[in-house]
């Protein structure tokens, strides 16, 4: 199996939840958690109000992140914008299971659905 050095399946996650939001930066609450593949850095996705995760790509140029929900282990690419293959993470694989999404328990407001980010992408009309 060819390795790809934008992954690092020995690094653990940095925490159970966007170690950013956790830290007291933005609002302090996320929508769903991507994780760094290269260096573990959980950070929140684009639809949360800090983007995170993608802050982080941006500040490191660390280029893969893979999804930090449980039941799923799709990674995205930032440069090709697109699901790129992987290979298997270091545990835990996902957020614990009793925490709710969005998350954390009494952080997210009440109003949460209207504070969510749109997608990037193009928008289609129906």
């Amino acid at each position: 199996m060819h390795r790809n050095d934008d992954i690092d399946p020995s690094v653990p996650p940095s925490g159970a939840g966007c170690a950013s939001c956790l830290a007291g930066d933005g609002p302090g609450w996320w929508f769903h958690l991507r994780r760094c593949a290269r260096c573990g850095q959980v950070g929140c996705c684009d639809s949360s109000p800090s983007q995170h995760a993608t802050r982080h790509h941006e500040r490191t140029g660390h280029p893969i992140v893979q999804s930090f929900e449980p039941g799923e282990d799709w990674f995205w690419s930032y440069p090709l914008k697109a699901i790129v293959p992987g290979e298997p993470l270091a545990p835990p694989t996902h957020h614990p299971l009793d925490q709710p999404v969005p998350g954390p328990r009494g952080k997210v407001p009440h109003d949460w659905k209207a504070r969510l980010r749109p997608p990037p992408g193009p928008r289609l009309r129906t």
